[in-house]
């Protein structure tokens, strides 16, 4: 573990604009983002064999990729906090995950290393505790048109970039020519995690006006669904809480949204869905996960529903967490 955290310190050193003294450190950090691809190996059809994973800045995705090619560690991008961890699916399910922790230490580094999937498993450091399905996952987007989510089974191509800075660590993804129905257009998604949080702020820009741009929670079973709006009812949230991990224990989900930015809410077969109105402006909105196993983590509905309203408060009063 100590030498694969200091690789990835070797790697992501300078990536930070910041002055020199002000350097990203992994071993001191409290948020990070990484994307590990494989290299030494060959294509055999979807499937990449052999080879062995190094961390990059920067990727466009091979032609050959898409769901389970083994060319991506833990079949992502992932950032974290000192609370909590995410994933974002780099295939046609385009679902973001949760990685549970229950270490304030950066972990992603490790994560995926040892097998495959062995992150399904529960380690010292936690695991994949969010079980995404047919689902959308948490905070994600894909097009919901005719009852039905259109995923992004067609892209020209994706170039996904991380970014590792001392207040935030961020993933960016941008997708050429993804086409639904008739209509066919680039999409860029933006992933920033602050140290200390467990909200990811979700920035999206469509370069075409579309009706059905969606995100949402997936539903999970033993579940209760939460909504609150603001105040001064520019902001609301919707969220999901009970024994809902994998492990299974309690697990909270929340999305914060601008009200005057959603269409409408859709309870769909498999989701809790936000449907944004069509647009070409930057679009941001803040999702989070909150597990009881976490370090100091919240304990029941009540303690989630309180921290949702201080952070519902919060954007009443600054328009921001």
């Amino acid at each position: 573990m100590k030498t694969i955290i200091t690789l990835s310190a070797v790697l992501f050193l300078g990536l930070s604009s910041c002055k020199a003294q002000d350097k990203y450190e992994i071993k001191t950090a409290k948020s990070y983002a990484e994307l590990s691809v494989k290299e030494g190996g060959k294509w055999e059809g979807r499937k990449y064999k052999g080879g062995t994973f190094k961390n990059v800045e920067k990727l466009k995705l091979a032609k050959e990729h898409t769901d389970h090619s083994f060319d991506i560690r833990y079949e992502g991008a992932g950032w974290e906090s000192n609370k909590i961890g995410y994933r974002l699916y780099l295939d046609w399910r385009n679902a973001i995950d949760i990685f549970g922790k229950k270490t304030e230490a950066i972990v992603l580094p490790q994560v995926g290393q040892d097998g495959f999937d062995s992150y399904h498993e529960m380690s010292d450091w936690g695991a994949d505790i969010l079980k995404a399905g047919k689902g959308i996952g948490i905070g994600s987007i894909d097009r919901y048109l005719n009852k039905e989510r259109l995923h992004f089974y067609e892209v020209d191509s994706t170039i996904a970039e991380v970014k590792n800075e001392v207040n935030k660590s961020t993933v960016k993804v941008r997708y050429f020519g993804w086409k639904t129905a008739s209509d066919k257009i680039d999409f860029t998604s933006e992933l920033t995690i602050k140290p200390d949080q467990r909200y990811t702020q979700h920035t999206i820009h469509p370069s075409k006006e579309i009706q059905g741009i969606c995100t949402g929670i997936v539903k999970q079973k033993n579940t209760e669904l939460l909504k609150k709006v603001s105040k001064n009812k520019k902001w609301a949230y919707i969220a999901t809480y009970g024994s809902q991990s994998l492990v299974p224990d309690k697990l909270g989900m929340a999305i914060f949204y601008e009200t005057s930015t959603i269409e409408n809410f859709v309870d769909a077969e498999f989701d809790h869905l936000l449907i944004f109105k069509p647009t070409t402006k930057f679009v941001s909105f803040y999702f989070l996960g909150a597990w009881e196993q976490e370090k100091g983590g919240i304990q029941s509905q009540e303690e989630f529903v309180k921290y949702l309203d201080e952070k519902l408060e919060v954007l009443n009063k600054k328009n921001k967490i």
